[in-house]
Order: structure tokens, then C-alpha cells, then sequence
């Protein structure tokens, strides 16, 4: 490369440096309007971002509640075929008479006892899966654990209050799995409302 070569490269590269850079500060810095829409689009993005997770915290509380309610009520229905047999079991005992279970000796002793256990034990089992018995004997009639089969005229008995309990009821968590039946007494003074809380 001789000297002149040399020469004309280097005034070519200080033209093209001069062609990219700013004519002047002033020109390059943006204009009202553009930092407007610069901002507009910022708190529209923020919008979007609280929203977003806003909608993810929702989503993860009501994927907790629906993985608590599943492992609560998955039993559901195994539990309620289980209550035939629990019936059966309690059947099987009431057709011993009193009597003659008090009197009980030998084998028939020993049958009343194994079904009394294994009452028991499925009782307890049933328990342990979150599945309650109901026994509203004495207590006030509610329609939403209750259901009356017929009505006991009792004028030494609160009306409303149940008297007989036919069938028991069970509860599986917060739910019914099947309502108590239930005589209710009719008659007697009115039963005292609860007292309104606050």
C-alpha cells in the first residue's frame, strides 16, 4: 500500500464516521409525544403483569381448595355403600333381645361380642376417613341433618326436638352423606330460639 492509498482510506473512514454520527444533541433526544406513549405503554404493561398474577394467585388458592375437597371427599362414595354394612351390623345386634344378651353365655356371647367389635371397628375405620356418625337423639330437629319420618305427639317434650331416631346419619366432612331419620315430638312447649350472635 503506498502513502497516498493510506491517505485516501483514512479520509474515507473520517467520512463515514461523520455520515453516522448525530447532526446534532438536539435532534436525537425523543419528543414529548414519545415519552407519552412510552409511559402509556408502561402502566399498561404494569396493568397487565398485577392482573396476571392477581389471576395466578386465584388460580393457585382454588387448586388448593380443590386438592383439600378431593382428598376429603374421595371416599365419598365407597363410604356411602359402606354404610349398608355398618346398618346391617347395627340390625344384627338389636335382633338379640336385651334379655337374652344379658344372659348371654358360650357361643352366643362370644357372637354378640365379635359383632359388637367389628361394629366397632368399622365405626372407627370409617371415623378415621373423615366419615361421622350422626346420633341427633334429643336434639333439636334441622332439616339440613334431618329428616322426619312422621311426627310423636309428646306434650312433656319441646316441639321440634327428635324424640326417635330410625336411621343414623353420617357426615363426611363439612357434607351429608345421608341424613339421620328421624321422629320428631310434637305437642309440647315451643323450643327456645338460639339467641342471634352479634
Amino acid at each position: 500500500m503506498t502513502p497516498n492509498d493510506t491517505e485516501t482510506a483514512a479520509r474515507a473512514h473520517e467520512a463515514e464516521a461523520a455520515e453516522g454520527a448525530p447532526a446534532s444533541a438536539p435532534e436525537a433526544a425523543p419528543t414529548a409525544d414519545a415519552l407519552a406513549a412510552l409511559e402509556a405503554e408502561k402502566l399498561d404493561l404494569k396493568d397487565k403483569l398485577l392482573r396476571t398474577l392477581a389471576d395466578m394467585e386465584n388460580l393457585r388458592r382454588r387448586t388448593e381448595r380443590e386438592v383439600a375437597d378431593a382428598r376429603t371427599y374421595a371416599v365419598t362414595n365407597f363410604a356411602r355403600d359402606m354404610l349398608n354394612a355398618a346398618d346391617n351390623v347395627r340390625r344384627a345386634l338389636e335382633a338379640v333381645p336385651a334379655d337374652a344378651r344379658a344372659g348371654a353365655e358360650g357361643p352366643l356371647k362370644a357372637l354378640v361380642d365379635g359383632i359388637e367389635l367389628t361394629e366397632r371397628d368399622l365405626l372407627k375405620t370409617l371415623e378415621r376417613h373423615g366419615v361421622k356418625r350422626v346420633d341427633p337423639q334429643g336434639q333439636r330437629f334441622d332439616p339440613n341433618l334431618h329428616q322426619a319420618m312422621f311426627e310423636v305427639p309428646n306434650p312433656d317434650v319441646a316441639t321440634g326436638t327428635v324424640v326417635q331416631v330410625v336411621q343414623s346419619g353420617y357426615v363426611i366432612g363439612e357434607r351429608v352423606l345421608r341424613p339421620a331419620l328421624v321422629g320428631v315430638a310434637r305437642g309440647g312447649p315451643k323450643a327456645e330460639a338460639k339467641p342471634a350472635e352479634g
